[in-house]
This record gives C-alpha cells, sequence and structure tokens, in this order.
C-alpha cells in the first residue's frame, strides 16, 4: 500500500504546473516553446511553437526578447524565384481571434548571436510581447535536432 501512494504522490508531483511546458496569460495560451540544438558555434538559434488566442479580438506579437541572446527576431521563410530567405517580420504576427499559429519551419522566432552554447535539455528564458495580451515570460527547452526538420540558419545573422 506505501508503494501505490509514495508511486500515486510522485505521479501527481511530476504533473503539477512546475513542469507544465505551456503557458497562458488573458487569452493567449502558448504550447511547447522549443529550439533545436544547433551545431556548435551556430550564429543562431531557431524557436518554435504555437500560439493560440481564445479571444474574440486579434492580437499581435510584436517582439521576443531573451537575455540568451544578442536580439531575437520574428522570421518568416519564403521562396522566391526558387531562392529561400527568412525575413525579419518587422510588423509583427498578427494571431486571430479564435485561430492558433504556428512558429515552425515557415515562421519562427530567430535568437541571434546566443549567449552561449546551448544543448539539448538546457532551458533558454525569453519574453513574447503581444499588444494586447502584454508580456509573457515563457521557457525555450533545448531539444536534440530531429533528422530534416527545421530550418537551415548556416550563414544567417552574420
Amino acid at each position: 500500500m506505501k508503494l501505490f501512494v509514495t508511486i500515486a504522490l510522485i505521479g501527481i508531483l511530476t504533473t503539477g504546473s512546475g513542469f507544465a511546458h505551456d503557458f497562458t496569460q488573458g487569452s493567449i495560451y502558448l504550447d511547447h516553446p522549443m529550439i533545436e540544438e544547433a551545431p556548435p558555434n551556430a550564429p543562431v538559434l531557431g524557436g518554435y511553437l504555437s500560439i493560440q488566442n481564445t479571444g474574440d479580438t486579434d492580437d499581435r506579437l510584436v517582439a521576443i526578447e531573451s537575455s540568451a541572446a544578442e536580439k531575437v527576431e520574428i522570421h518568416r521563410s519564403t521562396v522566391t524565384d526558387g531562392i529561400a530567405r527568412m525575413q525579419p517580420m518587422t510588423e509583427g504576427l498578427v494571431i486571430p481571434a479564435g485561430e492558433t499559429v504556428w512558429l515552425d519551419n515557415g515562421m519562427h522566432a530567430m535568437f541571434v548571436q546566443p549567449a552561449e552554447r546551448y544543448r539539448a535539455g538546457d532551458e533558454v528564458p525569453a519574453t513574447l510581447v503581444f499588444e494586447k495580451a502584454g508580456r509573457i515570460d515563457v521557457t525555450f527547452k533545448m531539444e536534440e535536432r530531429s533528422t530534416g526538420a527545421g530550418a537551415s540558419h548556416e550563414g544567417h545573422g552574420q
């Protein structure tokens, strides 16, 4: 019986909010902020997450701040005449009411000049700044690079 209670207690404690990897403020719900591990000395890191606006008015992600990099930009990957380019989204990113927007391979947070070499298992603090929801502190978890996933950032940010 003691073993059952101990296992149940461990289960309850490890599923609590201290282990959650989602963040909510007002009508904005952020799920699974992550960064794929990059090669040593990479000048940039790509951050990914989903942003859900559960409200009835649009909001806009206007900035991402982090002490873990020189700066963080919101980027969109585009292909023009067969050439892929990453462009900063200087006007921010609209999160329509009742919709979910994914920062994935097409759009992402570009952590320029990381403060250190982050490895799988590390946590990178950041603040997402929204026009209406305000500032939301999050943690991007470093994950092992998966084969074929994520955009190539080689030579970017130089």
